[in-house]
């Protein structure tokens, strides 16, 4: 099951340097699925990828089981209507049996216990509903191995697209950016101020006219259960 407190302290940074999604992954989403479709967003976090469920006009139930992200998803949907939030897991996301039509996990599906986690779609989902996963990777890195153990034992003939989506960093933005993810030091851990000198190396190395680019890849899993 998702550790409900490893992204505890690390919402603030994940809204500010997260990378979101491409147009072009919303509009491929917007081609697969209907257009009056009821959306379960599983481990939302602060809403990077809610928020364009909800400016597409899906009606979106956000579930996520952390405090902290849950107060940065309340504000980030707090001007859209159609959009409701649970604090709740991917294995029991307390919506009704049969409430919703498609199913979405955006960076959240390698975090999940699969075999509840597909019980759970089974019994919120109408009708075989479509579950999508998306995750952001580094180009080089080999996505079906670095997720390979989720999406393989949750997907059995998965359709699978990918979509550029390059990255710019400010310095800054470089340092929330590795402070919002899971397991990396905290300022109040030992191992900070090394960790801080290791990523500004890295930052020095690569920017240039002080900016990083970073070429990500977003790719998106779907298939009927």
């Amino acid at each position: 099951m998702i550790n409900k407190e490893a992204f505890t302290g690390r919402a603030q940074a994940y809204t500010k340097a997260r990378p979101s999604y491409p147009k072009e992954v919303m509009e491929y989403i917007n081609k697969i699925i209907p257009p009056d479709a009821v959306v379960a967003d599983i481990g939302a976090g602060t809403g990077k990828f809610t928020e364009l469920l909800a400016k597409c006009g899906y009606e979106v139930f956000a579930i996520e089981p952390n405090a902290d992200m849950l107060e940065q998803l309340a504000i980030t949907l707090k001007t859209f209507p159609n959009t409701k939030i649970a604090a709740a897991s991917a294995e029991d996301t307390t919506l009704p049996d049969d409430s919703v039509d498609v199913i979405t996990c955006a960076q959240t599906l390698n975090r999940v216990d699969i075999d509840a986690f597909r019980s759970e779609c089974q019994r919120i989902g109408k009708n075989n509903p479509v579950v999508i996963s998306l995750y952001n990777y580094k180009q080089g890195e080999d996505v079906i191995s670095h997720y390979k153990k989720s999406t393989e034992a949750f997907y059995q003939n998965p359709l699978v697209q990918e979509f550029p989506n390059p990255v710019f960093f400010t310095r800054d933005k470089w340092l929330q950016y590795f402070a919002s993810m899971e397991g990396v030091p905290l300022e109040s851990d030992a191992e900070y101020e090394k960790h801080i000198a290791e990523i500004n190396e890295i930052f020095d190395r690569d920017n240039v006219k002080g900016v990083l680019q970073l070429n990500l890849v977003t790719a998106v899993y779907s298939e009927k259960l």
